[in-house]
């Protein structure tokens, strides 16, 4: 008899790594359920991974109420969404030669660890398409972050035609349709980026500043921290990186920097991590550590999950979504 995968994580789920992952669940849940809100920040290639067939629908079922994530993140989840049936997987990448590989990238097929994604349908489809919106604000004199020039092409229907996904699995879609914020630090650091700047450089866009920029986006994030902090505002941390070390400033910022009171800190902490600590990496950081610098307190309801973050965070959302 089949029963629900919350059913069996909850019986099956009891010591170490699997206890730890329940009890951050239950954590997101109460926070949630007591009129918290949650950001939820997502490094490595989790959009590749395919994290949206979870993630999208805890959109939607109000679970999370910000995102910060890549630049990667954020174009990758269109790229599957318009070029999903040209991936290709290797199962077997381990094996491959410098020959294979070379292969590959003549056939303008990029890996992923196991997973190709195609230039031609993926990237550039979406650069075609994204382009316009660049050019069309830098010729208004008009200005926009990453994530909304992302929502203006997916408005503008230019892409629809090229969905090979259901698009209810796209978590910047269903972001889109909650307008909830998405922070994207580092977003020079993408595919997108690198097109945007060669964009520039070709004169096709005049102001390199009709992309907003980072600090800008922590500016945008302050304003939002402040005006939402008065309910408990959590963090559910995928992976480490810029996206999740960016956001979590903003606490230390408005206290240490600018010096207001009355800021609370975040109200819970759970990390995705296998990173090892005594590199000195902030992905493989303690929560405790994240005390010395203002952005937890000693009793701040803190997890670890020292695991692959995509086995474990769809398990997480299948738990608090009771799937």
């Amino acid at each position: 008899m089949s029963q629900p995968i919350s059913t069996f994580i909850r019986h099956h789920y009891r010591h170490f790594n699997a206890a730890a992952l329940v009890d951050a669940a239950d954590g997101y849940s109460k926070l949630i359920d007591s009129g918290g809100k949650m950001l939820v920040s997502l490094a490595g290639a989790m959009s590749t991974g395919e994290l949206g067939l979870s993630l999208a629908e805890m959109i939607r079922r109000d679970k999370v109420g910000i995102i910060s994530c890549t630049g990667a993140n954020l174009e990758e989840d269109i790229f599957n969404l318009v070029a999903h049936d040209y991936y290709e997987r290797v199962p077997h990448y381990r094996d491959l030669t410098p020959a294979d590989e070379q292969a590959l990238l003549d056939r303008h097929m990029n890996r992923v660890t196991d997973t190709c994604i195609p230039e031609m349908e993926a990237m550039r489809r979406l650069e075609k398409a994204v382009l316009e919106e660049w050019m069309k604000a830098d010729a208004a004199g008009e200005r926009y972050f990453p994530h909304e020039f992302m929502w203006r092409t997916i408005k503008s229907g230019k892409l629809e035609q090229y969905y090979q996904i259901d698009p209810k699995d796209s978590w910047v879609i269903a972001a889109m349709e909650k307008n909830i914020p998405i922070i994207v630090p580092g977003w020079e650091d993408s595919t997108m980026g690198n097109m945007y700047a060669s964009h520039v450089i070709t004169g096709e866009i005049k102001n390199v500043h009709t992309v907003r920029t980072g600090i800008e986006y922590m500016i945008y994030l302050a304003d939002w921290y402040q005006k939402t902090a008065p309910t408990p505002v959590g963090f559910f941390q995928i992976g480490g990186g810029i996206a999740g070390d960016f956001p979590i400033c903003v606490v230390p910022m408005l206290h240490q920097d600018l010096q207001l009171e009355d800021i609370p800190v975040w109200a819970y902490f759970c990390q995705i991590s296998d990173s090892t600590t005594s590199f000195g990496s902030y992905s493989g950081a303690v929560p405790n550590e994240k005390i010395t610098w203002g952005k937890l307190e000693a009793n701040t309801p803190k997890y670890i999950i020292e695991s692959d973050a995509t086995i474990v965070a769809p398990l997480v959302f299948a738990l608090i979504l009771g799937w």
